[in-house]
């Protein structure tokens, strides 16, 4: 490229004020092709799910590190033609506020890992809003952003289907060379089709169908969008074709919630549109799910095969019916929008400049929509044009239903997390990490299942209201030009609208922006929306260096930094992938632990390099420090020390990870502490309230202790243990019992019982204190003859001697069966019953 055209390029930005681009400019189409590279890559990298260790990582560390080359580049282009001017340009400044915010809840955060994360995460979507301004301020930018955003979309769908009708191998092979496979299978994506207690449900690269059902809201109406506005036939012959595809693939999601929200942002769109859009919205839309349901029965059953035994010519029956309908409704779309649109245009001009006129129609479209839905939830027989799947879960859309009620009961325990960090919250992961202290029940989900309730645990009041205001504001100036712009102008950005609307409706009632790709997307819309706006000047009209120069000159700092730290962490996730490759060849002690060292250096109290994953720092020292026991003591205490030192440096970072908790637990127990377990366990018993774990090991830890008590004579420590035992089983009742008072459409979640253990432990307390009768009747209900497991023959063997002690009759059947495992057992229960435990 010529330097004059360079110049032009960033005379042209700086009449402007702001940050601009020219299609001459190199950075211009370095930045789109960078998007166009993302838009492809990233959700085939499982959508860069958040999930909190090293295997989903890479991935986003990989996206930080071009991202934060990008950003660098923006900032110094921004050097050329960047001037803070008008009110909106304040806005790209201010986006720095949400990385910041979660940089102040560190100092809060309840996982190091998890939160540090966070704030890198948060630096990637700033990263994006900044990217979504500087490349939608023209027309071509904003032409291909939009259409690489739709094209990377009908892709991932297209993707999906070939899964569901029998095409896997065939998708693998497409997108297997940058995709985020299987292990064990270069080919297969994992869980495009999952199935749980509903069935079949199409996931395609997400692995969890709600957030793509979420993904194909945005993606439904954004093509809609493109048919109602467009008049040219090859315009819209795209766009049309794949409407029903992505609606068919939206019912296979069988997602409740998502079934909820896409009539709300469609509501909300129509009020952006003149009448006549309005109308041709409704009867496309109409159009394109009247079209999906009339084929949905047969794509559902012929995926439901394919995925058990697929076949050829099954599956080109699928692809047949699909491909027939689409061309058949891309043929009435292109009819419709050629011939009926101006027609309707002329019509309904005169209405379009009456007062309320384009709230006429979205208000009489939710009163037909409440009526059909009455119709479809009733017993009307409308619902038997469904699958027998989908109107199962449509009949269970209603307030008492399990996910309902889950969902309010996660609500409910968040804010009671939050009142606990209200100001700077808890940091990045605080939910992850903290939710097992206040949850009302024992259920298991590391996410929130609601966006502005997981920020709002994470930064705190500070951090949520800066996102929320931030966002209020966008829309704000996005709306005030929209109302002042031509059609044409409107057109050009209202996808990033749309985009931005689905994505923050629907994440309201799941974990949609845990995936940081829809993350991306949501702030590259928002800043394209920003782009778009005009606003009034500042009232400063300082010209410093300082004032234009200051922003540009913070970016490139931030980038360099994070590019160097994005750097580092994926050569530390590098190392600790090369770890797991050797240990799998070779048992040689220094081979193994060279690349854990060196990814425990450039990424320090990682959890999984050094306890929780697959080849951990710490298992290896406690592993060679069981093998030197016999050998050499010494040595075998060096290793165990240092497994010791680098656990009391993760326990610092990590204090609420369950895992690292229970690793504590058993150092205290592998070298024989009794009392420092059992101090441990009860410390940790109010913030895992529900983790049966922790109340057996207590009690078990008791009975010890009470028998060590019992050889020095000392009658108070004794009584003590066996009341703490007690009182431990009392609590665990306790809780049991309110569990009864869940509504009854809601599980509970992870069991929580008494535990044949457990239930030993109280017998024992009963036995030591002589009520035999009392030790038997809480034992019994726990005997069995698996004695394959150590504790059942422990518990068999001290019922029999409680019935032998309290003169029952013996049960001669058991006794037999265990003597039978063991003829020792018989002395040892003749131990027991001649053992005194009176003072």
């Amino acid at each position: 490229m010529s330097a004059s055209k360079n110049t032009y390029a960033a005379s042209r930005a700086k009449s402007s004020g702001t940050i601009t681009a020219e299609k001459s400019s190199v950075i211009f189409w370095i930045l789109t092709v960078f998007v166009g590279l993302f838009l492809f890559w990233a959700p085939f990298q499982r959508a860069l799910f958040n999930g909190g260790t090293y295997d989903f990582e890479r991935s986003i560390y990989s996206a930080s590190v071009w991202s934060s080359i990008i950003l660098l580049l923006i900032a110094i282009f921004a050097f050329f033609v960047y001037k803070l001017k008008e009110q909106k340009d304040v806005l790209t400044i201010l986006v720095l506020l949400m990385p910041l915010t979660y940089i102040i809840s560190l100092s809060n955060a309840a996982s190091h890992y998890l939160a540090t994360n966070m704030v890198y995460i948060q630096m990637l979507y700033a990263t994006f809003f900044i990217l979504g301004v500087f490349l939608t301020k023209n027309k071509l930018g904003t032409s291909i952003a939009a259409g690489l955003l739709l094209a990377s979309g009908y892709f991932i769908v297209i993707f999906g289907l070939l899964y569901w009708l029998g095409n896997g191998n065939f998708a693998g092979h497409l997108v297997g060379w940058f995709a985020l496979m299987d292990g064990n299978n270069a080919y297969f994506y994992r869980d495009a089709v999952m199935t749980d207690s509903n069935g079949l449900r199409l996931t395609a690269v997400f692995q969890y169908a709600n957030t793509y059902a979420a993904f194909l809201i945005t993606l439904t109406l954004g093509t809609l969008f493109y048919i109602v506005k467009s008049r040219k036939w090859y315009v819209i012959l795209p766009h049309a074709l794949m409407l029903v595809p992505i609606i068919v693939s939206f019912w296979l999601t069988l997602s409740r919630g998502a079934i909820v929200v896409i009539p709300v942002v469609f509501l909300i769109m129509l009020f952006f549109f003149s009448i006549s859009r309005q109308i041709l919205s409704i009867v496309q839309l109409v159009l394109a799910f009247a079209f999906s349901l009339a084929i949905l029965q047969k794509v559902t059953d012929i995926g439901t095969v394919l995925q058990k035994q697929p076949t050829a010519s099954e599956s080109w029956h699928g692809w047949y019916i699909l491909l027939i309908a689409s061309i058949i409704f891309a043929a009435l779309t292109i009819v419709i929008q050629r011939f009926g649109a101006p027609w309707l245009e002329n019509v309904t001009t005169r209405f379009n400049t009456k007062k309320y006129a384009n709230f006429i129609l979205p208000v009489a479209a939710i009163v037909v929509g409440l009526f059909a839905a009455t119709l479809l939830f009733s017993d009307t027989g409308l619902k038997n044009v469904l699958p027998e799947n989908l109107k199962t879960r449509l009949s269970n859309i209603n307030f008492q239903q399990h996910s309902v009620l889950e969902r309010g009961t996660f609500y409910k325990d968040a804010v009671k997390l939050w009142t606990d960090y209200p100001i700077i919250g808890a940091g990045g992961g605080a939910w992850a990490s903290l939710y097992e202290k206040y949850q009302n029940n024992p259920y298991i989900s590391r996410q929130a299942h609601n966006f502005a309730l997981q920020y709002l645990v994470e930064a705190g009041a500070l951090g949520f209201l800066a996102f929320v205001g931030f966002v209020i504001a966008v829309m704000v100036f996005y709306i005030r030009s929209f109302i002042k712009s031509t059609q044409e102008k409107r057109d050009l950005h209202f996808l990033f609208f749309i985009v931005t609307v689905s994505l923050l409706v629907h994440s309201m009632i799941d974990f949609d922006l845990s995936y940081v790709y829809l993350g991306a997307i949501l702030f590259l819309a928002l800043g394209s929306m920003l782009s778009n706006s005009t606003s009034a000047p500042l009232r400063s009209k300082s010209d410093s260096a300082l004032r234009h120069k200051s922003f540009p000159a913070l970016l490139t700092v931030v980038s360099i930094v994070m590019l160097y730290i994005s750097a580092q962490l994926v050569s530390a996730n590098s190392s600790y992938k090369h770890t797991i490759e050797v240990a799998q060849k070779s048992k040689d002690y220094n081979e193994i632990v060279a690349p854990l060292d060196k990814a425990i250096s450039l990424h320090p109290a990682h959890p999984d390099y050094l306890l929780t994953g697959q080849i951990s720092r710490i298992g290896i020292l406690l592993q060679v420090s069981n093998q030197l026991k016999a050998t050499d003591q010494t040595k075998s205490d060096a290793f165990f020390m240092q497994a010791q030192n680098l656990l009391d440096q993760l326990v610092k970072k990590e204090p609420h990870n369950r895992s690292v908790v229970m690793q504590q637990l058993n150092m205290y127990l592998i070298k024989g502490n009794q009392q420092e377990a059992l101090n441990w366990s009860n410390s940790q018993i109010p913030d895992y309230p529900w983790y049966i774990d922790l109340y057996e090991k207590s009690m078990a830890l008791n009975i010890e202790l009470a028998s060590q008590a019992k050889e020095k004579n000392d009658a108070n420590v004794f009584n003590q243990r066996l009341d703490s035992v007690l009182a431990m089983y009392k609590t665990v009742l306790e809780r049991i019992e309110s569990l009864k008072n869940l509504p009854a459409g809601q599980s509970q979640g992870r069991d929580f019982a008494v535990t044949p253990s457990m239930a030993l432990n109280v017998g024992q307390v009963h036995y030591m204190r002589g009520d035999y009768a009392g030790a038997a009747a809480v034992i019994k209900p726990y005997v069995t003859d698996k004695f394959e497991d150590q504790t059942n023959r422990v518990v068999a063997r001290w019922y029999l001697a409680t019935l032998q002690k309290s003169g029952a009759a013996v049960d001669n059947d058991l006794l037999n069966k265990l003597i039978a495992k063991d003829p020792a057992e018989k002395q040892s229960i003749d131990a027991i019953v001649a053992a005194n435990f009176q003072f």
